[in-house]
């Protein structure tokens, strides 16, 4: 993988400390690699133990669904790293109904959660170090899916349309202390997460296959570090100017 460098032939994160949820797998591990490979130090979180965690990266189990996980993983980075400059919460993912009428509470509730409830206690517990040092970065994880959603996975497009709408607020916010927030939103991506979900698709439509989206135009599904990529970008110095932005990489999928 090319080592990301800025115009002074160093590493244009170093010195920065990241937490990325959900880096043990797919498009999260992209971005540990990728941050990593950048300079900065990095903790990443999962629900539970793996050995896949990027090699080089800080880790800690939590629930990041939870407050009192959230409350685990910043304490977790304040102790490893010794706080954040940079959060990306990528953690997310909902599990296909029938429709929108066999879509119960339980499922409604874990669809928001872990998809626009994990960022927002994350963020508040995160930010306030961010505002003393006037910096920092925070890219949340959408999707290209959100402008057309489906009745199958309407809590979780209705849970990342809330997250979108949540983190151009919090842009707003903060854009006066120092801190930028913009989102990532990813079309169709080869990932074990987007794997499963495709099986559950056609257990539950079996007449559908495992086609949940159009073919895309570009020829073919997203490489995790095709996401990776422009997470990098909006922590980058290079997009200084952008918060409050969001940035849609589906190679032509979704043409939102």
């Amino acid at each position: 993988m090319t080592t990301i460098e800025n115009g002074s032939g160093n590493k244009e994160l170093a010195g920065k400390r990241a937490l990325v949820t959900g880096g043990s797998r797919g498009i999260g591990a992209a971005v540990v690699r990728q941050l990593l490979n950048a300079g900065a130090s990095v903790l990443t979180t999962a629900r539970s133990a793996t050995n896949s965690v990027p090699e080089g990266a800080e880790f800690v189990t939590a629930d990041v669904r939870t407050r009192a996980g959230a409350e685990e993983i910043a304490e977790a980075a304040q102790q490893k790293l010794g706080g954040v400059d940079i959060l990306v919460h990528n953690a997310g993912g909902a599990r296909p109904q029938l429709g929108s009428a066999s879509i119960p509470d339980d499922e409604w509730l874990d669809a928001l959660n872990l998809n626009l409830l994990a960022a927002v206690r994350l963020d508040t517990l995160l930010t306030p170090a961010m505002r003393d040092r006037n910096s920092g970065a925070i890219v949340h994880i959408s999707s290209a899916a959100v402008p057309t959603p489906v009745a199958p996975f309407l809590h979780y497009t209705a849970a990342k349309a809330a997250l979108e709408n949540y983190s151009r607020g919090l842009a707003v916010e903060l854009a006066s202390s120092g801190i930028r927030v913009n989102v990532v939103s990813p079309g169709r991506t080869a990932t074990p997460g987007g794997a499963e979900t495709r099986d559950q698709w056609a257990r539950i439509f079996p007449s559908s296959g495992t086609g949940l989206a159009p073919e895309v135009p570009l020829g073919r599904d997203g490489d995790p570090d095709d996401i990776a990529a422009a997470v990098l970008f909006l922590l980058s110095g290079r997009a200084s100017w952008l918060t409050g932005s969001s940035l849609v990489v589906d190679g032509g999928e979704f043409h939102r």
